[in-house]
């Protein structure tokens, strides 16, 4: 898991990876789940991570970077850039990637936000990799799914997102 702080709160017992690896082990799967998640994260800084977490023994790389790129108003042309680096990377050691889409407010305007929602489905496309269409799907917003800053999810958010996610990750891990 190459992240950032959605995949870390609110705290690492409680994440949306945790939570998918409680769901890998109710299936009798044989992985482990690394959660390199690092709050504050951004796509450049997956790029300059992304060799750090693609070992030898991982099969496949679950990338939830974006979010912060959007609340930075980062070029959406860099944006894909760095998450196309990091799925090429990925490839280079012939680990399977699943992309999580991210959406941003448009606090840069309505282009901006189309544009940044774009850029998941375009990566998605060019590299034939499976796409989470919004990772934070019915807990964006939502005070229920939400600590106390709203941006971050709750231990319930991190269950909504491995909901989220799970349909998407299955697959890849039984092939």
């Amino acid at each position: 898991m190459l992240g950032d702080s959605l995949a870390v709160t609110p705290t690492i017992a409680q994440s949306f990876p945790s939570a998918l690896q409680t769901r890998i082990d109710r299936a009798a799967l044989p992985w482990r789940v690394t959660n390199a998640g690092v709050t504050g994260d951004t796509t450049a800084d997956g790029v300059r991570r992304v060799e750090g977490v693609l070992s030898s023994d991982v099969g496949v790389l679950v990338l939830e970077l974006g979010a912060n790129d959007g609340l930075e108003g980062v070029d959406v042309t860099t944006v894909e850039r760095n998450l196309s680096a990091i799925v090429e990377a990925a490839q280079r050691h012939n680990v399977r990637t699943l992309l999580c889409g991210m959406e941003t407010l448009p606090t840069y305007g309505l282009d901006y936000a189309a544009a940044f929602h774009a850029v998941f489905a375009r990566v998605s496309q060019r590299y034939t990799l499976p796409l989470v269409p919004f990772l934070l799907a019915g807990v964006a917003l939502d005070p229920a799914f939400n600590g106390p800053d709203l941006v971050h999810p709750n231990a319930a958010g991190a269950q909504r997102i491995a909901d989220n996610v799970w349909p998407y990750l299955a697959p890849l891990l039984q092939s």
